[in-house]
């Protein structure tokens, strides 16, 4: 950019469009909205300017710069002559001049107060300064004409000065359900598992911070094999408080297994995946919401804004009591969930549903005063899988309990990542209920695999013969443990006992954990049933039932 750049640029574009980054929110959406509409035209130069003024502009170059843009320095923009000035944050400092000035909403509408940084005061999030107004540069795009009529109660100057276009990330969602399975698969979360996840805004009445444990807490009461639970985290969350503080907060969430999806994109496709979502008074709540998936509301603020759709959203929303039975009131919302529960919600938050994009694009191309191409206009995109984001859990607190007599016995299995016990009321034996500590071999915190009853190898043995020599030096090596447990390639699960016997567990349906035979084995042992010859009825959870096979191999040899 400058007075000579065309001696040194080999694309001779006709208009220049500047992007305005100033916070990793605004600066993601306008990531995933732009490229589909200037696809392929060369008439367009776009160049990025980074204005470092806002609290939460740490991750923005970061985000830039991986997204491979060229970047300029904020105050090199009054040096050049742009066309269109593009930015979803409404908070900008713009350079003087007569170019329009184009503002996309970074979220879902005007439905949060949030810190004015001109002031001390609170001001509507979304809304360009009355100056700007004034100066009939600035164009707001909305979601919905409601928005509009909000705009002009609280700020008459902004007559005249918005455009309907819809929503191109909630057309996004809608339109990438058919690949929900994919998203799903990608999180590995089974298909008998309901991935529960839980949407936190930033600031004080956020969930996260008016529920700092919820995350911990859920994993803790939650069954593991039957649940998988997620959390999308504002990036002014990210951005305020860096990964390493969040990391260190969420530490024993984390090691339970939760799903901590990255501060940008991917959490679009894991709201896509989840059967049921936990959130306050974001965007992301109103998103998932609307595209009809069952919501608890874990938190509302009072600066969340009254007659918006957020506010339409929390009075049909039931309430999630933070220190009640989780497990209970996430079933419930379940059952009781209707698809057209939010019906009204999404009518009032999105109009021109399936057609942002487009309308979007005809409106820049009116601003930067060139005809639209001719290609056919954008439709929405398919959401692209995302990574992983989970470590995997590597110790369980297991809860069995043993039903039927020796006739017929059934085991039923609930486990819980054992780094979020203290979040737990606890289950005490009884005759019938057994508890026991459970690590995987490569556990990180050695004490719990010097107290744990049960050891379970992390990668199936290739043969019998690796599995009983597994088995034979973790026993010695940990001489603290009940059982040994390792599955073999493409075959049973061996379980070894401190006496030298070695039970092999056979079980129908798909391949399993080796922990879960485990688990039958010892609740055997415990409740004085044979390891011998005994065919068990296993329940996990109350609501996956399976059948093992137990029957006694020759004993390790001892000494």
């Amino acid at each position: 950019m400058g007075r000579d750049a065309h001696r040194w640029s080999t694309f001779h574009g006709e208009r220049t469009l500047v992007v305005a980054a100033r916070t990793v929110t605004s600066t993601v959406r306008v990531l995933e909205t732009l490229p589909p509409l200037l696809r392929g035209d060369s008439r367009v130069t776009v160049v990025f300017a980074y204005d470092p003024t806002s609290a939460f502009n740490a991750g923005v170059l970061d985000l830039l710069h991986a997204a491979g843009c060229r970047v300029m320095p904020w105050e090199q923009l009054g040096d050049i002559a742009p066309d269109l000035i593009l930015s979803a944050s409404e908070n900008i400092d713009v350079p003087e001049g007569d170019c329009p000035v184009l503002v996309l909403p970074h979220g879902v509408g005007f439905q949060k107060l949030v810190p004015d940084s001109r002031s001390s005061a609170d001001r509507l999030s979304g809304v360009v300064p009355d100056a700007l107004l004034e100066t009939g540069r600035a164009w707001l795009t909305v979601s919905h004409p409601a928005q509009e009529e909000q705009l002009l109660a609280t700020h008459p100057k902004a007559a005249g000065r918005t455009l309907v276009v819809g929503d191109p990330c909630f057309d996004e969602l809608v339109g990438s359900r058919p690949r929900r399975k994919a998203y799903r698969d990608a999180l590995a979360v089974a298909e008998h598992q309901r991935l529960v996840m839980v949407s936190s805004t930033w600031g004080p009445t956020s969930l996260l911070g008016s529920h700092p444990d919820l995350l911990a807490r859920l994993l803790a009461q939650l069954p593991y094999d039957d649940y998988r639970v997620g959390a999308i985290i504002h990036p002014n969350v990210w951005s305020a408080h860096g990964a390493w503080q969040i990391h260190t907060l969420q530490a024993a969430a984390l090691d339970a297994g939760l799903l901590l999806m990255p501060a940008i994109h991917a959490w679009r496709p894991a709201l896509v995946a989840a059967d049921v979502l936990i959130g306050d008074h974001g965007s992301v709540t109103l998103y998932g919401a609307a595209a009809g998936t069952p919501l608890l509301l874990a938190a509302f603020g009072g600066d969340a804004v009254p007659g918006t759709a957020v506010h339409d959203m929390a009075a049909v929303a039931p309430r999630l009591d933070p220190r009640g039975d989780l497990l209970q009131q996430v079933d419930d919302v379940v059952r009781g969930h209707t698809p057209q529960r939010y019906a009204a919600v999404a009518e009032q938050a999105f109009a021109e549903p399936g057609h942002a994009l487009a309308r979007l694009r005809t409106v820049l191309y009116r601003l930067v005063k060139l005809p639209e191409p001719s290609s056919p206009p954008p439709s929405p995109l398919v959401l692209p899988v995302p990574d992983p984001p989970a470590s995997p859990v590597t110790s369980w607190q297991v809860t069995t309990g043993v039903t039927g007599g020796s006739e017929a016995p059934t085991v039923t299995v609930h486990r819980f990542p054992a780094a979020v016990s203290a979040y737990d009321k606890g289950r005490p034996d009884s005759p019938a209920c057994f508890t026991h500590l459970a690590c995987v071999d490569d556990e990180r915190d050695h004490r719990l695999a010097e107290s744990a009853s049960v050891l379970v190898q992390h990668h199936p043995a290739s043969t019998s013969v690796g599995a009983l020599r597994w088995i034979e030096e973790t026993l010695t090596r940990l001489p603290g443990s009940l059982l040994a447990a390792s599955a073999v390639r493409g075959g049973c699960c061996l379980v070894g006992l401190r006496d030298g016997r070695v039970v092999e567990a056979a079980a129908t349906g798909p391949a399993m954990d080796p922990g879960l035979p485990a688990a039958v084995v010892y609740a055997c042992l415990r409740a004085g049933l044979s390891p011998d010859g005994t065919r068990v009825r296993l329940r996990i959870d109350g609501r996956r039932d399976e059948d093992v096979v137990l029957r006694l191999r020759p004993a390790l040899p001892t000494g």
